[in-house]
């Protein structure tokens, strides 16, 4: 009974077949570029076409570093890469990992060689590159004296910054010459002593654009004291003035852009430091103004015056006090004094007689004070208030024989 076998088995099976052919795994293709579709995910969708049919091609994002120019629709181009099939849909296609141009394989055969030999070398190396200057005044520009290029450059740097001064080195950017011409221009600019430099041209095919794939105009570039931007045709262009270049622009007009500082966004910026600075001035005045209230109220409280002044009132006040607790004590000394006054007057020999009674001493002028210090006959002296009185005593009867 014959064997069954699956889609995707067989759709293995074929590629197995296809990556097992040494003509097949390395492979390079002529043809025209149609269906040309960059995807967001960076691969490259394209077919090959000739008068006799066409193939399908991709370039993942992966091997498009190697692609030295824009892929469009109608361009005759050689690919190189590999056939094998995609299971998903059994369609077999080509994998790109190199295209060039039909007509430039040599050149673009010596753009490779020249370019790894000087990566070799360290000219595309980080370290050398030199930053473009916060502002600038001088601008030197080595292109053609007519075309787009210079056009834009010139548009969009005084419409950046209108006191901008541009330099310009009419230089060749085409043809027999112009990689000499374009190195002659970087010389001079960069003894004219500009801030920075944009070495470029407009769009072109790869033999427009050779004069910036020559050695002579990356060693130029590399001696440069002066900052170089490398701005060479369309965006996806890539010569090897972009790599030795301090900073590489897509376009011309990007390199005006990156070069020359926008004056307003600057005007922008002062004023916002300006409005900053007052208010840290404002700030710093208000403190040190309160610093030197402090002080003054502390110079205040040291002053000698103002210590006079102060022990002054504390005498004042401590002399007040004392005023105050002498006058208390003279009150409480006349309160006691009139208190003894008054048992005094209560004690007073003259207060009891002037009541009516008397005081009586016998001879010996001693005071009598009972019945027993006196006898029948004796003399006997009473005082009384206005005077005395001289009597002898008739009778004596103690208190206990009273009648």
């Amino acid at each position: 009974m014959q064997k069954v076998y699956s889609v995707g088995q067989i759709n293995s099976y074929i590629r197995d077949m296809f990556d097992q052919d040494f003509v097949l795994s390395r492979i390079g293709i002529r043809g025209e570029v149609s269906n040309c579709k960059y995807h967001t995910s960076g691969h490259i969708y394209f077919s090959l076409k000739d008068e006799s049919g066409s193939l399908a091609c991709v370039m993942f994002a992966g091997a498009r570093k190697g692609l030295a120019f824009r892929l469009n629709n109608g361009q005759q181009v050689i690919v190189r890469g590999s056939i094998s099939v995609y299971e998903r849909s059994g369609t077999y296609q080509l994998y790109a990992s190199e295209i060039q141009p039909d007509g430039a394989g040599l050149l673009y055969e010596r753009y490779l060689a020249l370019k790894q030999e000087l990566e070799d070398m360290g000219m595309f190396a980080a370290e050398y590159k030199q930053p473009l200057p916060f502002y600038v005044r001088r601008l030197g520009v080595v292109t053609a004296p007519t075309g787009a290029a210079i056009r834009d450059i010139i548009n969009v740097s005084t419409r950046r910054n209108p006191w901008i001064q541009i330099i310009l080195y009419p230089a060749l950017v085409q043809g027999q010459g112009a990689a000499e011409s374009v190195a002659r221009g970087i010389w001079m600019l960069d003894q004219a002593g500009v801030d920075v430099m944009i070495v470029g041209r407009g769009g072109g095919s790869i033999e427009d654009l050779w004069a910036f794939n020559e050695e002579i105009v990356a060693r130029a570039i590399f001696a440069c004291r002066t900052p170089v931007i490398s701005a060479v045709g369309h965006e996806t262009d890539t010569t090897i003035s972009d790599f030795v270049a301090d900073l590489r622009a897509p376009t011309p007009s990007a390199a005006a852009e990156l070069a020359v500082m926008d004056v307003r966004e600057l005007l922008g910026q002062i004023q916002l430091y300006q409005e900053q600075m007052q208010r840290a001035m404002g700030y710093r005045l208000e403190e040190y103004r309160q610093k030197l209230l402090r002080s003054q109220m502390r110079l205040t409280h040291a002053s000698p015056g103002q210590r006079l002044n102060a022990d002054r009132q504390h005498l004042m006040e401590l002399e007040s006090r004392l005023q105050e607790r002498m006058q208390a004590n003279l009150r409480e000394k006349r309160h006691r004094t009139g208190i003894y006054i008054e048992k005094l007057r209560g004690l007073s020999p003259l207060d009891k007689l002037a009541a009516g009674y008397g005081f009586v001493t016998g001879e010996n002028g001693a005071r009598v004070y009972s019945t027993g210090q006196v006898r029948q006959g004796d003399l006997l002296t009473i005082y009384v208030s206005d005077g005395r009185i001289t009597a002898r005593a008739e009778e004596v009867v103690p208190e206990g024989k009273m009648e």
